[in-house]
């Protein structure tokens, strides 16, 4: 168990910094801002804990990819499928809170303390069962695996230090060097729309200041769909996945269209059937790739193989935000 406990460390370090993250700002009203606006300082702490969310998700999602790469499809499914899950049980809350608090300043604080005790008690509850985990038979027989696997390499090539782990990480890189181009596209385009075009550029005089909320939640639900299936219907053609990706950039004409386009392509049901399809495709190709990724590589260098992956996810992310950026301007 020596061999994993720099993940388990990193993992839980980074679970840690989540709920501390999470607990600055309403702990910042309270006890200074209480409810005064125009104050800086809350501002720079606000950033602050937002950072330091960043650095928290990097420590939490590259270890928990990274082991679940190891494990046979179903894990990775299962992990993917959880981050859709938490997008849809944040659409549910601003719909709840909409819809349950007045949209003046006392509403919104409430709206927001509620947002961060869930995401608080959620946090509390990763902890204890990833904490636990470990103690299942399945996650202690690919432990195991894995130890023996390592030890034979080592018999075979020594210690994998300096150079020799430099050659490693860059063969590993070079295997899943496809799957990462993927996931970037995957990326680009969908950060490119959502949520920035989704609430800022398309309007509706019937649904208002709905809209942006339904529409963000057609995107989350679907998106969990599409990661949910990946256990019915597998591609395992990682081409046909990747060229998947390519094609998905045609979502970029067809939401111009929705804004310059034809009257009825503006309208409510072509922007709905475009944010679905968008989630549909994202949750499903990630999850696919995300998959095949690690299993291209021999099980000992799968978690790199994973953490190389997640690499090429935040790439994506940042990319897809700067286009976003420029599009919405």
């Amino acid at each position: 168990m020596r061999l994993f406990s720099h993940v388990f460390v990193r993992i839980n370090a980074g679970l840690g910094l989540f709920v501390v993250a999470l607990l600055i700002v309403p702990l910042l009203d309270v006890f200074y801002l209480r409810g005064r606006v125009g104050l800086y300082d809350g501002f720079y702490v606000t950033v602050a804990a937002t950072g330091l969310c960043g650095l928290a998700d990097a420590l939490v999602q590259g270890g928990v990819i990274g082991a679940a790469g190891e494990m046979p499809e179903r894990y990775m499914q299962a992990v993917v499928a959880g981050t859709a899950a938490s997008g849809v049980l944040v659409s549910l809350l601003r719909i709840l809170t909409k819809a349950v608090y007045s949209q003046d300043e006392e509403g919104l604080r409430s709206s927001a303390n509620l947002y961060f005790s869930v995401s608080i008690v959620v946090m509390a509850i990763c902890i204890v069962f990833y904490n636990v985990a470990h103690k299942l038979p399945v996650m202690r027989y690919y432990t195991d695996l894995k130890v023996l696997a390592v030890n034979v390499e080592k018999e075979e090539k020594g210690p994998l230090t300096g150079p020799v782990w430099r050659a490693t990480l860059w063969n590993i890189v070079g295997n899943v060097k496809w799957y990462g181009f993927g996931i970037v596209l995957i990326y680009i385009v969908t950060l490119s729309i959502f949520p920035g075009y989704i609430t800022e550029d398309v309007h509706s005089e019937l649904l208002k200041d709905w809209y942006s909320i339904l529409l963000i939640t057609g995107y989350n639900v679907f998106d969990l769909i599409g990661k949910c299936l990946t256990p019915v219907y597998f591609l395992k053609n990682a081409k046909v996945a990747i060229g998947g990706c390519v094609a998905r950039l045609l979502f970029f004409p067809l939401f111009y269209g929705c804004l310059h386009g034809p009257a009825f392509f503006r309208t409510e049901i072509p922007v709905t059937i475009l944010t679905c399809l968008l989630g549909l495709t994202n949750g499903y190709l990630t999850s696919v790739l995300l998959i095949l990724a690690p299993k291209v590589v021999p099980l000992q260098h799968a978690e790199t193989a994973g953490i190389v992956m997640v690499l090429f996810l935040v790439l994506g992310l940042a990319m897809g935000s700067i286009v976003s950026w420029f599009w919405v301007i």
